[in-house]
């Protein structure tokens, strides 16, 4: 029996992808010993649990990035963390670990390296972290995302999906998903969300201009995140909700998309061959941009300015391209090319070939 050590969490970008070849892992061998390593802290904490898997808890030490108290404490407290990582390992008699990225991936890098324990790194976003940055020097295999991540020796394997993105069918599925957002199977439709918490920006530009969506004969589908406060107009051909906990029905139904740029939002799209108008946040180390880099290159999307969306915006770029059936048309099949479903599969193999170079 092969025991899996997979490390990663603190946010739904490591945690989402570790379920997924944590499940991948299950379905292929049930026989099989799958654990997770992540901080007490972490989403990790309440999702791994609740989908039934062993969370194995190392303590969460940030990488310093000025000189202060916590930079001096820094050493102790990271060695520590290898050390119950490497307990860890002892104990379970781990054959492998996978590192999806966060504060739970660096030590266990380090520590299986020094209990001789072959270790693969997978990262989600174009501009990966630090923990897979040092993870990979190391590593008996690393997979990216997407093409052009900056990662030594990685390969492009796509990201581990969610079994029901996998395993949709679109076009089988559009009258349940029509009725389920009670709208008109026969129209089409624009999905316009921003995550789990909604995006302002895209919120507030939807307001001042979803009045001309329809009018260009389009159904407008509208996800607005659970802090908004924007009013529901309740008109026929809008459905707005807070949140969705069925996205394989909002992309079952839509035909265009406006959305953030997250690495899994991308993944998905371009898995299910949807266009795509991505309005990158601004906020961060503008990983969100170039995770959208690839689809944009294949012609499976297109970049829209956080800074200037709005609903002159949305009039001036997006109700052209509703009328536009043939460059839709274009931007569905270049995204078909550009997505892949099979990432869960390819992290697996590079697993499987890690453990056949160990035993060899």
């Amino acid at each position: 029996m092969t025991t899996y050590l997979l490390a990663g969490g603190g946010t739904a970008g490591h945690v989402n992808p570790l379920l997924a070849v944590a499940d991948g892992l299950r379905e292929r061998d049930s026989a099989a010993s799958v654990l997770v390593l992540g901080t007490a802290e972490g989403l990790e904490s309440r999702l791994v649990p609740a989908r039934g898997y062993e969370l194995l808890i190392v303590d969460k030490v940030p990488f310093p990035r000025r000189p202060n108290r916590q930079a001096a404490a820094f050493p102790g407290r990271f060695r520590r963390a290898i050390a119950q990582v490497r307990e860890h390992i002892r104990t379970h008699g781990v054959d492998v670990v996978v590192g999806f990225g966060g504060y739970a991936s660096a030590p266990a890098y380090v520590a299986a390296r020094r209990e001789g324990v072959p270790f693969v790194v997978h990262e989600a976003n174009a501009k990966p972290g630090l923990a897979n940055v040092l993870g990979a020097r190391r590593a008996a295999a690393t997979g990216v995302a997407f093409d052009g991540t900056p990662l030594r020796g990685g390969e492009v394997v796509g990201m581990p999906l969610r079994r029901e993105v996998i395993d949709l069918d679109r076009a089988a599925r559009r009258d349940e998903a029509a009725e389920y957002f009670g709208l008109d199977a026969a129209r089409p439709v624009l999905l316009v969300f921003g995550g789990s918490l909604g995006a302002q920006r895209l919120n507030d530009a939807l307001a001042g201009s979803w009045a001309d969506i329809l009018a260009a004969g389009w159904q407008l589908l509208h996800v607005t995140g659970e802090r908004s406060d924007l009013e529901d107009p309740q008109v026929p051909g809008y459905a707005m909700r807070r949140y969705v906990d069925r996205m394989d029905l909002a992309f079952a139904l839509a035909d265009l998309i406006v959305s953030r740029s997250g690495a899994a939002t991308v993944s998905e799209i371009s898995a299910l061959g949807i266009p795509a108008l991505y309005v990158p946040y601004s906020v961060g180390n503008g990983e969100q941009r170039l995770n959208a880099a690839s689809a944009v290159a294949a012609g499976a999307a297109e970049l829209l300015d956080d800074a200037t969306f709005d609903g002159d915006a949305v009039r001036r770029i997006v109700v052209p391209l509703l009328g536009d059936a043939e460059r839709l048309e274009r931007m569905s099949a270049a995204a078909e090319q550009v997505g892949t479903r099979s990432g869960t599969d390819n992290v697996i193999a590079l697993v499987d070939r890690a453990l056949s170079a160990a035993d060899r």
